[in-house]
């Protein structure tokens, strides 16, 4: 940006991309066809350093609370050379049915690969 640091708005939608990449995997969202899907409950971000270009970064997610119909997850964001810290974030993501905007229970599969990725 003006300032020369990574706009703050973007690292929100590095967020993103680990949340449905974490997503994909545990089986929250899928290929295909579904009326089930996540939405954004909630979202923060810890600035902790700027990040000035050039960098390389790398962008982690991890579940760390399943509710009845939510899942709580963290983030971090790091220089994939350094491992220096610039964020750390939170979020609440919903499971709902789209058609009737109803929330759905995290499905037993879901809970499962969770669980098989271990301890956050």
């Amino acid at each position: 940006d003006a300032l020369g640091h990574v706009n703050n708005t973007r690292y929100f939608a590095w967020f993103e991309s680990a949340r449905i990449a974490l997503f994909e995997r545990v089986g929250v969202v899928t290929r295909g066809p579904s009326t089930v899907g996540p939405i954004l409950a909630t979202t923060t971000c810890d600035f902790l350093a700027p990040v000035v270009f050039p960098a390389r970064l790398m962008v982690s997610a991890r579940v760390t609370k399943v509710g009845e119909t939510s899942l709580g997850m963290a983030y971090d964001v790091t220089c994939a050379t350094t491992g220096k810290a610039y964020a750390r974030g939170t979020s609440v993501a919903v499971l709902i049915d789209h058609t009737t905007h109803a929330k759905v229970r995290v499905p037993e599969a879901v809970r499962a690969a969770i669980a098989e990725l271990g301890p956050t």
